[in-house]
């Protein structure tokens, strides 16, 4: 199947095109080429992914011998099977509309052609994982989605904070990456192989199984499952290693929808689904999947509620639905947490859009407390905005609707791990999904009018210096965007209403088997997908009650009583500013890694470099040479009586010698 083949490599060819030769080509042509490439990729992924998931099933292409090391032998192969091709349709889907967009966004950038490699070498890595037959090619894509997140973040470096989000993002992620290079080499060790087609069969053989770590004895199966999902941690952002995810808005804002929204962050979930296998052989790592799932979809939701950046509500609300694809995993219900990735990614990457639509409108605007009023001067924006946060939170019919609900009821029905824990926090959390999304929503689009002459001048300070006010007079009213920016949203958006319904039954109902065939094999005791059908009927509706009950307070907060929330905040001090500084994880960190680390360097560049290595060594032997030399350059005094007087000692010298060495012969 060349289609795959062009699939994966027409971004690489475009960042190639961009990326070295955009200065000879020109702004446009790059623009052009790279997305191009990418809406054709696009059309090949969907048709891959009927092909895949309703017609002929999986298939495997290798490319080339990799590496040949001893017993490791890596193939570079594409394995095409529907966990894949679902993977494809969301990234080359979301990344297309990207390109396109940010045709229209960055209109006014000096530096397009690098910001468009940037993004067609971001979605070729995306593509390396999604398609990699062995944990070393999906490796390889890991790292590259990281390097490439990295340039993207960092993509206005004039910007200090954007430098700083970019490194930050980057040493996050290598803390997990760690422990996900560990986990690849324990699965080496425990099966001789890299290869899933090899690591798969070998499993069940390995039950009970120990492993000496750190001096004590693991279950080999378990410790394997918590360093890959250390992996996973750390790129889907979850509680404790989450801290990159929200500084990552530095980026420009379709940077902020391709990897927030879609990609990057989804990578997690795909790596835990892709070897649900040999999380089917440790109930406690799954538990620990489920417990940190559940936590961080509480955790990035409370969070969620006080911020007053239009997109880092949307990240942290990124954060809090990850929790939820987790949650799901470490219930065993790998295909609804695949689907919640699904249907997230385009109400996601729609409210991302929307939210640089509106930035865009407001020159450079992202306080929603300088907003208000939107709906009647940008209409099609809000519109698209309202589809967006009905999905996010789940209104009947929508994707969010089935994929969040179907979540809900497997953690419900899973029987291992902190079942009623993650229940509880998960019920709870949609209901805060519904206040903070209806809560963005009434602050920006309705409401007063919050904006104007003087509220444009004094807060610029997001806008990247070139790009301030994107050529227009602050005096100009908020306009609606180009077309090339509005199109995209219009098929995001039909995206979010349609793909819950649509793709609902291959993904949970009856039509399981035949969409899913082996992509995500389920342990024998393992009948979740039956068990969630049988729920009480309560659970099936907590998660619509509160949803409909986040809709009600946030309007009796900012539309029926706004003088509310700032009552809250003050009766509330201690719990508003515990939330608004994100629970202290920032400074905590800070504290304990960051300033002892930056203490350490000091000191070894000081002292040890500087006053130990080379005070004794280059230094220090330079300066006795030196020394030694200055020494001998008096001798040189240039008068003929101090060189007979030196010669005459030299010949007293040679003389006594002779003497000596001749009365002891």
């Amino acid at each position: 199947m060349h289609m795959v083949q062009a699939i994966v490599f027409l971004p690489l060819l475009g960042f190639v095109i961009a990326g070295f030769f955009g200065r000879m080509i020109g702004n446009r042509p790059s623009e052009l080429v790279t997305t191009g490439f990418l809406i054709l990729g696009a059309v090949f992924s969907w048709i891959v992914f009927f092909d895949v998931g309703f017609g002929k099933g999986a298939f495997k292409e290798a490319l080339a011998p990799w590496i040949v090391s001893g017993a490791l032998s890596v193939e570079w192969s594409l394995r095409v099977d529907t966990l894949t091709a679902v993977m494809l349709v969301v990234v080359n889907s979301v990344s297309a509309l990207v390109h396109l967009y940010s045709i229209g966004y960055m209109h006014e950038d000096p530096s397009r052609p690098r910001f468009f490699a940037y993004l067609s070498l971001f979605t070729f890595a995306m593509l390396m994982l999604v398609t990699a037959d062995n944990l070393v090619q999906m490796f390889f894509g890991w790292e590259g989605v990281g390097l490439a997140s990295y340039l993207l973040i960092g993509f206005w470096f004039e910007k200090p904070s954007a430098v700083a989000a970019a490194m930050k993002a980057f040493i996050v992620n290598r803390v997990g990456d760690f422990g996900f290079a560990l986990g690849i080499f324990l699965v080496f060790v425990l099966t001789g192989s890299v290869g899933f087609d090899a690591i798969f069969p070998k499993i069940a053989g390995l039950a009970n199984t120990k492993f000496h770590f750190i001096g004590s004895d693991f279950d080999a199966m378990t410790l394997a499952c918590l360093l890959l999902f250390m992996g996973a941690m750390g790129k889907s952002a979850q509680f404790l290693l989450h801290t990159w995810l929200p500084d990552a808005m530095e980026g420009p804002t379709p940077v902020s929808a391709l990897i927030h929204a879609a990609t990057m962050v989804t990578a997690g979930v795909f790596m835990v689904a892709r070897l649900s296998p040999l999380f089917e052989a440790s109930p406690t790592a799954l538990g620990v999947v489920m417990f940190v799932g559940a936590t961080t979809a509480f955790f990035a939701g409370t969070i969620g509620l006080v911020q007053n950046d239009i997109k880092r509500v949307i990240a942290y609300s990124t954060c809090s639905q990850l929790g939820f694809m987790f949650a799901a995993l470490g219930a065993g219900a790998y295909s609804a947490g695949v689907f919640h990735l699904f249907t997230h990614a385009f109400f996601k990457a729609l409210l991302f859009l929307g939210a640089g639509s509106v930035i865009h409108a407001m020159h450079h605007e992202q306080d929603i407390r300088r907003m208000g009023g939107l709906f009647k001067v940008i209409p099609f924006t809000g519109t698209m905005m309202l589809i967006g946060t009905l999905a996010l939170t789940g209104f009947p019919l929508t994707a969010g609707f089935y994929s969040k609900d179907a979540i809900i009821e497997a953690v419900y029905a899973a029987h291992h791990g902190p079942t009623s824990y993650a229940f509880i926090l998960l019920v709870f959390t949609a209901g805060l999904t519904s206040f903070y999304s209806w809560r963005l929503f009434f602050v920006t689009f309705l409401g007063p009018k919050r904006w104007g002459h003087e509220a444009a001048h004094g807060h610029d300070d997001h806008a990247h210096a070139s790009h301030d006010d994107h050529g227009h007079d602050h005096h100009h009213e908020p306009h609606e965007s180009p077309v090339v920016m509005l199109i995209p949203l219009a098929l995001l958006a039909l995206g979010a209403l349609a793909a819950g319904l649509v793709f609902h039954d291959a993904f949970l109902g009856h039509g399981y088997e035949h969409f899913f065939k082996a992509a995500m094999p389920l342990g024998p005791d393992n009948h979740i997908l039956h068990d969630m059908h049988g729920v009480p009927v309560w659970v099936q509706y907590a998660p619509t009650f509160m949803m409909v009950s986040g809709f009600c307070l946030a309007y009796i907060f900012y539309i029926a009583k706004p003088h509310l929330p700032h009552q809250l905040a003050e009766g509330q001090p201690i719990l508003y500013r515990f939330l608004l500084n994100k629970w202290y994880f920032d400074e905590l960190y800070d504290f304990l890694f960051v300033r002892p680390a930056k203490r350490i360097g000091h000191f070894l560049w000081k002292t040890g470099d500087g006053k130990i290595i080379d005070g004794f060594g280059p230094d220090g032997v330079s300066a006795r040479v030196g020394l030694l030399s200055q020494t001998v350059t008096r001798l040189q005094t240039g008068y003929v009586y101090h060189y007979a007087f030196a010669m005459l000692i030299g010949l007293a010298l040679v003389i006594t010698w002779y003497m000596v060495a001749g009365a002891h012969s």
